[in-house]
């Protein structure tokens, strides 16, 4: 989600747009306009279907964003930060806090698809009432399109495997029913995996029998295979993060550079010696300033590289992800969000303590897991 865009806010959650989401627009308008009206309604002027098409993709995008919001809504109310939601290809994404409790879980899980199906339902009905109605015809077979594609949402977000919302709900279930947390997100990665490599199965399936559309099938296969491998990994590596301290997993002493250097002197004096990819920047006060990455050094022109300072090409402080030394890390990290990542940088206050990359992760649990210390 990192080539998203800011736009705005929906009921005080930064709304984001993916650059897919005109692809979005142009493939549901497109097949709406070109198929589905002309088929439903013939005989009528192709300006006719193109701003009924244009009509009916844009109303799938706000019912997609209502999904999202009914997610952020429930959440909110549950107590759980909710950091953003992002409009893209596949539908949306809601970004948000873990649960404290299953109950909290199923709610949050389960009204986003529910408000699909209520959309869905809302837009047939009225799509029927129009449809007896003279001159409404064009109106009538836009709503009745757009109810069919909320229920088919809200329906396929109901199957019962991460990351989908059905597998939200049985996650959440499992948690009520066991209380072993991790056991019942491992279930859920699993059943998201088997899901997603059906869902490519079946779409390559229908594309070499010639339905092209098995192409979006398989896309979407590929999504949730992917996320929910993700998120059965996430779930094994939690119990070996518990109780673990910031300062527990860092690396120090931490690899610097002052901000005022220009490119090439950084290169000279610092990149050449270096066994790391990402230094922290210092001020003159030596307080830390910003994330260099580097490699980011080689793709500066070579006529600018002894005029501009190391600061502008750096990562600016206030969107590097920090922490203090005694933070839970399990805390830290799901407080990490698309657009900072890793590495994390450990303060004590203005003073720069270490910093923690997916090597030091690693490192950590598997020195955890050999020691037999995984809860």
């Amino acid at each position: 989600m990192n080539n998203s865009v800011r736009m705005g806010r929906v009921l005080g959650v930064p709304l984001r747009l993916h650059w897919t989401v005109p692809l979005l627009l142009l493939l549901f308008g497109y097949s709406l306009a070109s198929q589905t009206l002309p088929a439903a309604i013939p005989d009528q002027p192709s300006s006719i279907y193109t701003v009924a098409g244009l009509a009916g993709a844009l109303l799938l995008l706000a019912s997609l964003l209502a999904h999202e919001a009914a997610h952020a809504i429930t959440a909110r109310n549950k107590g759980i930060r909710v950091q953003s939601i992002t409009l893209w290809a596949l539908g949306g994404m809601t970004e948000m806090g873990r649960p404290r409790a299953a109950g909290a879980a199923f709610l949050v899980a389960v009204m986003g698809p529910l408000t699909s199906l209520v959309i869905g339902a809302a837009a047939v009905g009225a799509g029927i009432g129009l449809n007896t109605l003279p001159g409404w015809e064009m109106p009538a077979a836009v709503l009745l399109w757009l109810g069919w594609v909320n229920l088919v949402v809200g329906v396929f977000n109901l199957l019962p495997a991460a990351p989908l919302d059905g597998g939200r709900v049985v996650q959440a279930l499992m948690w009520w029913r066991t209380g072993d947390r991790d056991r019942a997100e491992r279930a859920a990665g699993r059943s998201g995996q088997i899901l997603g490599i059906v869902l490519i199965g079946v779409g390559w399936i229908a594309v070499l029998r010639g339905t092209l559309s098995g192409l979006w099938l398989a896309l979407i296969g590929f999504f949730v295979m992917i996320v929910a491998t993700a998120e059965r990994q996430h779930a094994t590596l939690a119990p070996a993060l518990r109780g673990v301290r910031a300062a527990d997993a860092m690396s120090s002493p931490v690899e610097t550079c002052h901000d005022w250097l220009t490119v090439q002197r950084c290169i000279d004096d610092v990149a050449v010696r270096t066994s790391h990819s990402k230094v922290i920047l210092i001020d003159f006060q030596g307080h830390p300033s910003g994330l260099l990455h580097l490699p980011r050094l080689a793709k500066v022109p070579a006529p600018q590289r002894e005029t501009l300072r190391v600061r502008d090409v750096a990562i600016p402080w206030a969107r590097c992800t920090t922490c203090a030394p005694d933070d839970p890390l399990e805390n830290v990290l799901e407080k990490l969000s698309p657009a900072s990542g890793m590495p994390i940088v450990v303060t004590d206050g203005q003073q720069l303590v270490g910093i923690i990359t997916e090597h030091d992760i690693s490192r950590l649990v598997q020195r955890r897991t050999l020691r037999g210390e995984n809860q």
